[in-house]
């Protein structure tokens, strides 16, 4: 089965402790993946405005916000001022690439883009993933081939603009197979490949799944028949960090079971867009997770 592995960095410390840790497990273990970094203000602090979202209260109570988090990290943009994140840990993010993994976006500010895009116009939206670039490539110095919407939170003129700004694909939403996206009637040329696999805070708490036993929940998922592989999200505040020993648990079984992991380019690369399904992004409810989200629909004959 072909694993391809896309780490979502959220936070400026998922950056500097998590990136650094999966740099460090993955060169033992001999695995690339896809880093999507949030660029610009680390704001995780205002995500309090989700409280009155269905769902919200029983996943932090379930996945230990607090701990994987820090306290320090859920005051920024409230009681303490949010750090730009590409300025402080620029080196750490180039040091992703120089290692081999592929690197991409996946936001500017990750609590704005989150909480508002869904409702946002053209403009708002192209000044967010513009500002998001332009922090790229004065990292990097090129331009990024992937784009991961935070918290698989899009619109139709996201989607246009992956287009327009020179994305090759884009892993946007859940799913189940790669597809090119039709939203509101329109048709976008840049190929979704969607997460497949259940998420880390998605399982835990939820019937008998502990973090001792987690890493048998995802495996059992990607043992689920899909032509062109699974893709599994992770985040650098989780699986970087505290959850650290079970990313290591699911390499371990991955690899013993002769998969072939690798990045979201190395997923892409086995992938003829010509013949690609066209399918509807609608927006849909993920088990285990609070809200709406973007999810691949039914297919447009």
């Amino acid at each position: 089965m072909k694993i391809a592995l896309k780490v979502d960095v959220d936070t400026l410390r998922g950056t500097l402790e998590g990136v650094p840790a999966l740099l460090e497990l993955y060169q033992r273990y001999g695995v690339k993946a896809t880093f999507l970094f949030s660029l610009g203000p680390d704001h995780t602090g205002r995500a309090l405005r989700r409280i009155f979202r269905p769902g919200f209260f029983s996943k932090v109570q379930r996945t230990s916000v607090v701990s994987h988090y820090g306290l320090k990290t859920l005051l920024y943009g409230t009681l303490l001022p949010g750090p730009h994140i590409g300025r402080r840990a620029g080196d750490i993010m180039r040091e992703v690439e120089q290692a081999g993994h592929e690197v991409g976006i996946h936001c500017h500010d990750h609590i704005r883009w989150q909480d508002f895009v869904a409702n946002r116009n053209a403009d708002w939206t192209r000044k967010e993933m513009q500002t998001a670039i332009d922090v790229f490539q004065k990292i990097f110095g090129h331009q990024p081939a992937v784009h991961g919407a935070a918290g698989w939170q899009l619109n139709k003129h996201a989607l246009q603009l992956e287009q327009q700004l020179g994305f090759r694909y884009a892993s946007d939403c859940r799913g189940q197979s790669p597809f090119i996206p039709q939203m509101d009637g329109e048709t976008f040329d840049c190929p979704q490949i969607p997460t497949t696999l259940p998420t880390l805070d998605e399982l835990l708490g939820r019937n008998g799944i502990t973090e001792a036993n987690v890493h048998e929940a995802v495996f059992a998922a990607s043992r689920k028949p899909a032509a062109a592989g699974h893709v599994y999200t992770l985040h650098a505040e989780l699986e970087g960090m505290k959850l650290l020993p079970v990313m290591e648990k699911l390499l371990q079984l991955w690899q013993q079971a002769g998969d072939d992991i690798g990045t979201l380019a190395d997923y892409a690369e086995e992938l003829d867009t010509a013949i690609l399904p066209c399918h509807e992004l609608v927006w849909g409810q993920v088990e285990g997770r609070s809200g709406v989200l973007a999810v691949q629909g039914q297919k447009i004959e």
